[in-house]
């Protein structure tokens, strides 16, 4: 309930006001399950929305959307108002404005961030990665700058990832070494955050923070509520979700000192989602980031069951306290019981050890910083009940809740996946493939051709082979009839010459032998005339 720049939280003694102009100290809402930080939540946040300070809360159970309906005076109440000593006519029972968002595809306002945003020293520290392999991830945000390579959601990344391993022999003299195991651990990290709904949120369009920024048009916060309740189911992505807004606030407002109201408040529920198993470097990153972002005007509040969930140096930090009753059933319980008490100023009208152990449902003790910023002396106290519905809103609420964000839902319900590095990349392979496929069928076209010349040339060969032999055939053939018809022709000629000897022979036989035979006639005569002694 505000009243004069300051929230009426609860009434012991006295009345426990948290005054806005120390409520970017932070704060602390603690208790055990079912003493009321949930009331006590709504009781804040209506008071900030009513002062004009937008609000962010995680709805984790599904009851903090009653934020945005009216609450209904039941008889419970009406004994409340009278402790208090509320006149109920004067009361206005009314919702706060509000605006529902979601991280993974449900009912809301869709909440998405690019891998770029989220930042290589965030993701590192978010997937625990060693010092050698958050080197590895800032390579390959560094190349993919080089490389004018958008990284929006895990696609990219993985796809990145894969690239500069590919290629690390180019890049290991220009960036340093990238091991292929650095690059494995990094890919099986990334399948976590992928199991969780990192598929989901990381994309476009980009989550514009300042949108939480706004106040309806009668000057109230809106009270941006993030549905959690399959969200707290993953808490690696609700973590790194909640560490970018606020690194993200961090790093875009402008500095403001101690101004008279918060320009923005943050609500953690179960921030113990947020710090189990948290890294060293992660604890060190949210102290630094809770510490000075004070001076930007933000404040934050952890809503948790036991102040030992929150680590010493963030608790340190959380200036503003509601602790609710807790349970001591075991000697660490007990020890938490006395930490907390001791983180209180005490007050010696009881004791806060006791206390603690004591109160009620509804009742818890509070300090809050007074105008001079020191903390109050504890005080046990009844807190106020929130003007708006206790328990989750109606349907149609919600419904209309969600009508009234229509501008916001325009802007961010159609998910748009623009070129980036996965279709760079893949574009790339493609005409490396392509590249490769026509260069082998160059390559087999120029050894098909090789093959053909070598192939005609075989064949010129065994044809001027071929040739060659019917040619020397021809001219052996030529030579051999040339030789039979010259030895023909030669024994032709011989037979001529044998015929014409013959004929020669036979005619100087004959000639001889008619010389002869002439010669002997005659001789015979003679020698017959001799013998006979005639003449004739």
């Amino acid at each position: 309930m505000l009243q004069d720049n300051k929230i009426w939280m609860a009434q012991g003694e006295n009345p426990c006001y948290l005054l806005l102009n120390q409520a970017n100290r932070h704060g602390l809402i603690a208790g055990a399950s079912g003493t009321g930080k949930t009331v006590t939540l709504k009781v804040m946040a209506e008071g900030f929305s009513d002062a004009g300070v937008p609000v962010f809360m995680a709805d984790v159970k599904g009851d903090v959307t009653g934020m945005a309906q009216a609450g209904e005076l039941t008889d419970s109440l009406r004994s409340r108002m009278e402790a208090f000593g509320i006149d109920e006519r004067e009361f206005a029972f009314q919702g706060t404005p509000c605006r529902i968002w979601d991280m993974l595809g449900g009912s809301g306002i869709p909440v998405r961030v690019t891998i770029s945003d989220m930042g290589p020293q965030l993701l590192s520290r978010l997937l625990g990665l060693t010092a050698v392999q958050q080197g590895v991830l800032n390579i390959v945000f560094r190349v993919a700058d080089d490389q004018q390579m958008l990284l929006i959601d895990l696609k990219d990344l993985r796809a990145m990832l894969t690239y500069v391993a590919d290629h690390a022999k180019e890049y290991e003299t220009t960036y340093g070494r990238v091991s292929s195991q650095s690059v494995g651990a990094i890919q099986r990290a990334l399948i976590a955050v992928e199991d969780q709904g990192g598929d989901i949120f990381f994309g476009e369009p980009n989550l514009d923070i300042m949108d939480w920024f706004e106040c309806d048009s009668y000057g109230r916060g809106y009270v941006n509520i993030l549905n959690a309740t399959e969200l707290i189911n993953t808490p690696l992505i609700y973590s790194m979700f909640l560490l970018w807004m606020l690194s993200t606030l961090f790093e875009r407002l402008p500095e403001v000192g101690d101004p008279e109201k918060p320009r923005f408040v943050f609500f953690f529920d179960e921030a113990h989602l947020l710090f189990n198993g948290m890294p060293r470097q992660l604890v060190d990153k949210v102290v630094q980031v809770v510490k000075l972002i004070r001076s930007k005007g933000v404040g934050v509040y952890f809503i948790t069951q036991s102040p030992s969930d929150i680590p010493n140096e963030v608790l340190a930090q959380l200036s503003n306290r509601v602790q609710h009753g807790l349970r001591a059933y075991t000697p660490a319980e007990q020890k938490a019981v006395k930490a907390a008490a001791a983180s209180f100023r005490a007050n010696p009208a009881f004791d806060s050890v006791e206390a603690l152990q004591d109160v009620g449902t509804g009742e818890a003790l509070v300090s809050f910083l007074d105008q001079s910023g020191r903390p109050s002396m504890v005080e046990r106290a009844r807190v106020l009940f929130p003007g708006c519905r206790m328990a989750a809103a109606d349907p149609g609420i919600i419904a209309n809740v969600l009508a009234n964000g229509y501008d916001l839902m325009g802007k961010y319900e159609e998910a748009f996946d623009r070129e980036s590095a996965f279709e760079l990349i893949e574009e790339a392979r493609a005409a490396a493939v392509e590249a490769a496929e026509e260069a082998a069928r160059q390559e087999a076209a120029q050894k098909e051709a090789e093959r053909q010349r070598i192939e005609e040339e075989k064949e010129a060969e065994r044809k001027r082979i071929a040739e060659e032999k019917e040619a020397d055939r021809l001219r052996l053939k030529a030579e051999k009839e040339a030789d039979r018809l010259r030895l023909k022709a030669e024994k032709e000629a011989e037979q001529k010459e044998a015929e014409a000897k013959k004929a020669r022979d036979r005619v100087v036989g004959n000639l001889f032998n008619s010389v002869v035979g002439t010669i002997g006639r005659e001789a015979g005569r003679q020698i017959t005339r001799g013998i006979f002694g005639t003449k004739r």
